[in-house]
Formats: C-alpha cells, structure tokens, sequence
C-alpha cells in the first residue's frame, strides 16, 4: 500500500498484492471539490464535463444517478447521516473503471474517511487487498455505508422508546415535538433509500477482468439484502411513529374534552346564580321579596348554595362528574 496526498483535499492510496499478478488498484478519495479539483480529474482521466460538474461541492444533486461514461461509470449516491438531531442527506460521486475508483464527497461522511484510513493502514486486512478490483472496492464501501444505516436506524429506535414513555408520562406537549422530529428523520431517511435498491440491481451487471461474475453478483446481492432490511426496519418505525401520534391525539383529545367538560360545568352553575344576582339587582321596592326581611340577603345566598348543589347533584346522578 502506498499512500500520497495529492493535493490539501485530494488524497491517493495503492493497493497493490504482491502475491497476486493484477494491476494496481487506485483510490482517490476527494472531499470539498471545488475548480482545482476538478481541473486535476479532467486532466488526468478526461471524464465528461457534465460529470465533473454535478461532482463540484457546492452542486447538490436531487436525485441518485447512475450513468456510463466513456470508459468508466458515474453514480451518485446518497447516504443518511445524523446532524443536529437531524438525519440529513450526504452526497457521494464514484467513478469507477478498472484500475482505479474515486470518491468525492464534502468531508462528511465519517463511515467513508474511516475505511479509507483503515485501507491507508491496512489495506492487506480489507477483501479489496485479496482481488485489486475497483468493484469489489466499491462493494467494501457500500456495504460500510449501508451498515452505518443500521446506527441510525438504532438512534431512532431509542428516540421512539423515549417518545412512548413521554406520552404516557402524560407529558402530550413535550411528545408533540419529539414525534414531529422523528416524523421527520424517516421521512428524510425514506427519501435518501428509497431508490439504493435499483441502483446496486444495475451495479450486477458490472464486469471485472480479475473477479467472476458469479463473485460479484454473491457480493453485491448481500448490499440489495441490506437495503431490503433497512426499508423494512423503517417501514416499521413508520408505522410506529404513527401508531405513536395518534395515541398522542386521542391523550391530547381527551384532556381537551375534560377541560371542555370541566368549563362548561363551571358556567351551566354560575349561570343561575348570576340570573338570581341579576333579578334582585333590579330598582324595584315594591314587588321584590325578601326586601324588606332582616335575613333576606342571607336568604338569597342560601337560595343561591341550593342551586348550586341541587345543579351538582344533578350532575353527579348524570355521571357527568
């Protein structure tokens, strides 16, 4: 193995078995691609410039791609990664052809710059080290990418458990938020894997002069597997993140109807009493009993307490209390 930095963001790694009679396998791992970078690639392996283009770090692209170039194939992937409690997108571009594979990314997809590093160290310790094929290089890298999916698909699963304890803690206002983020981070997720199956079925195809296409059709339906596994498991959190919002709903609904129950209870008592504070309010001597009683301030109030227990009498036989 012999490692060479290129450049401040362009690094190069050699993985060459001695015991083997293959070519010498190339990775160049490039992050934050900006013009120098990409002039380097143009010069160097003459890749389309529509290519080159979309592989700029300030250029997203919206969907995943895979095309054949002249000489070599294109793909660009998305991966999930978490960000400030956020699953977000990361973008890879490869260019693969034989003898060489080419990642550019913005620096930020940890998975990836760990297993450079381990093939930096070690390459003899990876299966790209055993057949020096830029396919099975490929294969090494999706697979650790599809795994670091499982990570957090984990984290997510923790924040559903948290978000299950929270309702039924009663604590509706603080799970709102909990479940909006984690409506958010699969639906995130969903979008960035939804279309890694298609791709990696068309990867098949791919020919190597140094690995059987039997090999690399074992090799790269293990990846379709992973990618099954991993939309089923979010299928299933979905699901239970809905499950989760409408028993927040129907928790929230509930303490909504009491408080209604409650409010409206309190007005249909002092309702009358305010009817009676009215009438005996009124300017008139003449007609108005208890006027002219000594108790008769203490007989309107008792008459007011009447009502109001017969009122919750009348409730509570109602099991409205």
């Amino acid at each position: 193995m012999l490692y060479k930095q290129i450049s401040k963001n362009i690094q190069q790694i050699t993985i060459n078995n001695p015991k083997t009679a293959n070519d010498k396998l190339l990775w160049l791992n490039v992050f934050n691609a900006n013009k120098n970078e990409i002039e380097y690639l143009r010069k160097k392996y003459n890749f389309k410039l529509t290519h080159l283009r979309a592989s700029l770090a300030k250029t997203v692209a919206q969907r995943q791609i895979i095309e054949q170039g002249d000489g070599y194939l294109f793909m660009i992937l998305h991966f999930p990664i978490f960000r400030d409690n956020n699953i977000v997108s990361a973008e890879i571009e490869f260019f693969i052809s034989h003898g060489f594979l080419i990642t550019i990314h913005n620096n930020n997809i940890y998975s990836l710059n760990d297993f450079f590093n381990v093939c930096k160290k070690s390459s003899d310790s990876t299966l790209t080290f055993e057949y020096e094929s830029s396919a099975v290089l490929l294969y090494e890298i999706l697979e650790k990418l599809l795994l670091d999916c499982y990570v957090l698909l984990d984290k997510n699963a923790i924040a559903i458990n948290k978000s299950e304890e929270t309702i039924f803690a009663q604590k509706q206002k603080e799970a709102v938020s909990q479940i909006l983020s984690l409506r958010h981070n699969i639906i995130n997720f969903r979008k960035i894997m939804q279309n890694h199956k298609n791709i990696i079925k068309k990867l098949i195809q791919m020919k190597s002069s140094v690995v059987p296409a039997q090999k690399i059709k074992e090799y790269y339906n293990k990846l379709i597997e992973h990618s099954k596994n991993i939309w089923e498991i979010l299928e299933n959190q979905k699901e239970t993140v809905e499950v989760l919002n409408s028993t927040n709903e129907s928790l929230l609904n509930y303490r909504i109807s009491n408080i209604i129950k409650t409010l409206t209870i309190f007005s249909v008592i002092v309702f009358p009493l305010t009817l009676l504070a009215a009438i005996f309010g009124m300017n008139t001597t003449n007609s108005m009993p208890f006027m002219d009683s000594t108790y008769g301030f203490w007989i309107i109030i008792l008459i007011m307490v009447v009502s109001s227990l017969l009122m919750l009498l009348f409730f509570k036989k109602k099991k409205w209390l």
